[in-house]
């Protein structure tokens, strides 16, 4: 496995984490790269690079971006996110891996990436759902700009940084293991 290949699947992983706070984010930075020459992607993936996807991907964004503002909106967001987290944690990950065979690129792509993106969907969801319990919904709008935030930091750390969004993309895995351990104790 060449140095090419180990790179993909870092940037692969580290957008499937940001899919998992913003499900459209990633795919726009991805896109952005791609149109701007950033980042290469695989042949049959080339079309996210065009401009017209990188304005529905943008416009895209920004409706998702301020949907989680709207409160109901953004728990009903969070019902579909999980699924929708894995399909484009997926898919980011196939654009973007070089240099394996299908088999092996889908295999990764639906492991590594729909499930890491699934399974920051799932936390995301519950801290909402919890900030929803807690506070009545108050604090949501704050919990949204975090995870935007985190989404859009974690995207552009993938595309110029990919070795450390793996190490990034790992500790949000830990974190949210940590958090899922204490919520299991403490339910029990």
């Amino acid at each position: 496995m060449g140095a090419e290949t180990v790179i993909s699947i870092c940037l692969g992983i580290g957008l499937a984490a940001s899919v998992g706070f913003r499900v459209f984010v990633p795919l726009f930075v991805l896109s952005l790269a791609s149109y701007t020459g950033v980042w290469e992607l695989n042949e049959s993936w080339e079309w996210v690079g065009s401009l017209t996807a990188l304005l529905i991907l943008g416009v895209a964004t920004i409706v998702e971006i301020f949907a989680y503002y709207i409160p109901y909106v953004d728990n009903v967001l969070d019902s579909i996110a999980i699924p929708l987290a894995g399909i484009a944690g997926t898919a980011v990950m196939v654009s973007t891996v070089a240099d394996l065979s299908p088999v092996v690129t889908w295999a990764l792509a639906i492991i590594a990436g729909g499930g890491t993106a699934a399974a920051v969907a799932s936390s995301s969801g519950i801290t909402r759902l919890a900030s929803t319990t807690t506070t009545g919904g108050i604090a949501n709008p704050v919990v949204s700009t975090v995870e935007t935030i985190t989404s859009i930091a974690m995207s552009m750390i993938s595309v110029f940084l990919p070795y450390v969004a793996i190490v990034l993309a790992i500790l949000i895995l830990y974190v949210i293991f940590r958090i899922y351990r204490k919520f299991k104790s403490s339910s029990a």
